[in-house]
């Protein structure tokens, strides 16, 4: 393309082009590593609302349609994609792209088997439409930046262009199509920050809309429907109008050569992962320094920005209040020793040992940790115990991301954790194992 190009038709481009090349080795087993971890997120939050409100909601296009639910039930290609959007983003387990502040698997990875299955595709032609997806999508989301995320929640926003990226590559759509594809996503992007600070079921639905946003605009664009080119670029554009003036040609300049699906963060905790460097940070500082709960005194957490406003909530009363809360989470890691689905039962979050701790856990911004965001999200935790002693911590990680990522094992017992009370310990193990060569299944629709 020449360097008059749109940023669209720069995006499409690079679809095209990599159709015809093989999926390289390590690129694929992170896409089936991506996989895995969406199902282990998708079939807790199957069971949750709003996924099942959702079910009633559409009723009308469920038990019909070439797509599948999370246990199975028919669908549409777009109600499977809206509702198993949803769920997958609900139970807050769902993979992280550190850079662009954004979960991409939820809404990418949701279009991409709902159109795979109607589509009766290929194991390997659905990979290669989530590593598509991933790859412009997770781009798009550095560009637009810290920016972006003041207001706006990356996964509803940014995850329009993953489903939109993976339904046009699934498709086979040529780079013009492809290009106006994208360019008419990007006016279906919305989801708020503000949505996220209280109890609601708004967050998850944010990635279900993103699912069945992308895939209306492919399916549109298969037809003919246009966009308009520069819509990311334009001077009343997506880059000006919802974020700062991205710098379009860094974005782009990588793209084909390094792979981001190979740099995900797949979390280790059921919460926001803008704590899980403090948790990380709090359960290694106990351990150092061989404390139990009751004798802990204060806790001091350092930390970005992001942090305090998106985990923020002081006093939470419900499970979705307490997995964007920082204190809580910190507190209930120090007294329960993790933070993973009983952590938010009803007795856990009213256990007066947690409620106590809270009261002494101070939270600040950090601000060398802070200019280090996105890039880095890190915890500075301080704890003052009985009998004067006091020690220090600096968290520089999330146990979970590429820096210190889960290996395939702590992959599989995540999954094995979170699919196995829903499926079945039997039925969890036979899917895992056939995710792990599904480039070799010749019709997901079966």
């Amino acid at each position: 393309m020449n360097d008059r190009s749109h940023v669209v038709e720069r995006f499409a481009a690079f679809a095209e082009a990599f159709r015809a090349q093989p999926l390289p080795p390590e690129v694929l087993h992170h896409a089936k590593r991506a996989v895995i971890d969406w199902h282990a997120a998708l079939f807790p939050g199957a069971a949750m609302a709003p996924a099942t409100l959702l079910e009633r909601a559409l009723a009308e296009e469920l038990d019909r349609g070439g797509a599948r639910l999370a246990l199975g039930r028919p669908a549409t290609v777009r109600a499977a994609a809206l509702i198993n959007g949803a769920a997958a983003h609900t139970a807050e387990v769902d993979d992280i792209f550190r850079d662009g502040i954004y979960h991409p698997g939820a809404p990418t990875i949701a279009a991409a088997l709902a159109l795979a299955q109607g589509a009766r595709a290929s194991g390997e032609a659905f990979l290669r439409a989530v590593v598509v997806g991933y790859e412009i999508s997770t781009r798009i989301g550095a560009a637009m930046g810290r920016a972006h995320y003041r207001y706006w929640h990356n996964t509803g926003t940014i995850g329009c262009f993953g489903a939109c990226a993976a339904a046009a590559e699934l498709l086979g759509l040529d780079r013009t199509r492809f290009a106006h594809a994208l360019a008419t996503v990007a006016t279906f992007s919305a989801a708020l920050q503000q949505a996220m600070r209280g109890d609601s079921m708004s967050k998850p639905l944010h990635a279900g809309n993103a699912a069945q946003a992308g895939l209306t605009a492919a399916l549109a664009a298969k037809e003919g429907v246009t966009g308009s080119l520069d819509v990311l670029e334009g001077e009343a554009g997506y880059g000006r109008a919802m974020s700062d003036g991205p710098d379009w040609d860094k974005a782009l300049a990588t793209l084909g050569r390094e792979f981001h699906v190979t740099r995900m963060t797949f979390k280790n905790h059921t919460c926001c992962g803008h704590s899980f460097a403090a948790i990380d940070g709090a359960l290694a500082l106990k351990a150092n320094m061989g404390l139990e709960a009751r004798d802990i005194e204060r806790v001091r957490v350092g930390t970005y920005k992001a942090a305090l406003d998106v985990a923020g909530i002081e006093q939470p009363r419900t499970p979705a209040e307490a997995r964007f809360s920082l204190k809580y989470v910190v507190a209930t890691a120090l007294t329960g020793g993790s933070v993973r689905f009983a952590a938010f039962e009803p007795e856990r979050l009213q256990d007066p040992a947690t409620r106590a701790l809270m009261e002494r856990i101070e939270v600040s911004l950090d601000p060398e940790l802070d200019a280090a965001f996105p890039r880095q999200r890190a915890a500075r935790v301080a704890i003052d115990a009985a009998g004067g002693r006091r020690a220090e911590w600096l968290q520089p990680t999330r146990i979970g991301d590429p820096d210190a990522p889960l290996s395939d094992r702590q992959l599989e017992d995540k999954y094995l954790e979170l699919a196995g009370p829903v499926l079945g310990e039997t039925p969890a193990r036979e899917l895992l194992a056939r995710l792990w060569v599904l480039e070799s299944a010749s019709d997901l629709g079966r």
